[in-house]
């Protein structure tokens, strides 16, 4: 099924796995805890320039705005994905090699398929299940230390990270259809001044213009605009596949660990990476067509007159494609292959 969701999963996943082991760099010189909060409102200031700098160029793209019935998702968005998340990783990483951090990073992906799945129903089947099996197969391989001393906490910590934005982007497939821009730059400034203030208060001294500099421009790419292009994703891929996609972003960080700190190409690095990899792949040649029914609904976003937007227009409405205003979709039958995007999050029979 071609997607303009792939290639965007894809890319925000390349941004993200690149920013592990770039971060890594820094832990040396900057706290985790105050990393952790640079990383995001290095996000969220970038993205304010980006956001005021297109509305006064007069370029901004056509995007549904917030909503009041859209904050207390973005609040729970906000603090697992933007508080809990970062802080477990950047506590993680201090204590763990960055080519296994990454790879372990993969977890992130199997937490969002879960979550998708026995909370939200989203439709699987066997060969995703596999694939997601095989996923957490190379994860406890990779994070395992011995019989004595068992899963180091470390590699705990960053597990708990990995499931605190597996609920976030679970969380975030509820705002998808608003303007992703202004959905991570609220999480970037909310979020990285709450770090970053916790961290001073703990005693963190604030690092010299350059790992500051660093950390900021990290986290505008690794974490706002990977984040834009993973809310953009949601939308036509769902939660589940958008995390499968993902999944590569560990291994994105783990080739760049190995070049940035030297460390050694050991059997179990890839043993985990071909368990994740063959998971990944499950999940890259899913098909899925049906007939399938679309219950009337009403809802806002971006949109073309496709066969999925067969409405009238008022005088009121915008003219011109793409745009934006509030829509109702009619009743309707038909088949063809489909993702559980804004439109298909029916349910399945089996």
């Amino acid at each position: 099924m071609a997607s303009p969701g792939v290639p965007l999963g894809l890319a925000s996943a390349a941004l993200f796995g690149a920013s592990t082991p770039l971060a890594k760099l820094l832990l040396g010189e900057v706290d985790p805890w105050l990393l952790a909060g640079l990383l995001y409102l290095g996000s969220g200031v970038g993205l304010g320039i980006v956001h005021l700098g297109r509305r006064s160029l007069g370029i901004e793209p056509p995007e549904a705005p917030l909503r009041r019935a859209d904050l207390p998702w973005l609040a729970a968005v906000i603090l697992a994905g933007g508080v809990v998340g970062p802080v477990l990783l950047m506590l993680g990483l201090s204590v763990t090699p960055a080519s296994s951090a990454a790879l372990l990073l993969n977890v992130e992906g199997l937490a969002t398929m879960g979550i998708a799945w026995v909370v939200f129903r989203e439709h699987t089947d066997r060969r995703i299940v596999l694939g997601a099996l095989l996923i957490l197969a190379g994860a406890v391989l990779l994070s395992w230390q011995g019989a004595a001393e068992g899963v180091g906490w470390g590699a705990l910590a960053i597990l708990g990270a990995c499931l605190a934005w597996g609920a976030d982007n679970n969380l975030t497939r509820k705002l998808s259809a608003a303007d992703p821009v202004q959905i991570a730059m609220l999480k970037g400034l909310v979020a990285g001044a709450v770090n970053l203030g916790l961290a001073l208060w703990q005693g963190a001294a604030l690092p010299s213009v350059g790992p500051l500099f660093g950390g900021a421009l990290v986290g505008f790419f690794g974490y706002g605009v990977s984040l834009v292009l993973f809310v953009l994703a949601l939308r036509h891929l769902g939660t589940a596949r958008t995390g499968a996609y993902f999944s590569t972003a560990p291994f994105i960080g783990a080739v760049l660990a190995l070049v940035l700190f030297g460390e050694p190409v050991t059997l179990r690095l890839v043993a985990a990476a071909v368990l994740m990899g063959v998971g990944l792949w499950l999940h890259l040649i899913e098909h899925h067509v049906h007939e399938h029914a679309h219950e009337e609904m009403a809802h806002e976003h971006a949109h073309v007159h496709d066969e999925h937007h067969r409405h009238a227009h008022g005088p009121g409405d915008p003219p011109g494609e793409p745009h934006v205003h509030v829509h109702r979709h009619a009743p309707m039958v038909h088949r063809h292959p489909h993702y559980p995007d804004l439109h298909h999050r029916h349910t399945h029979d089996a």
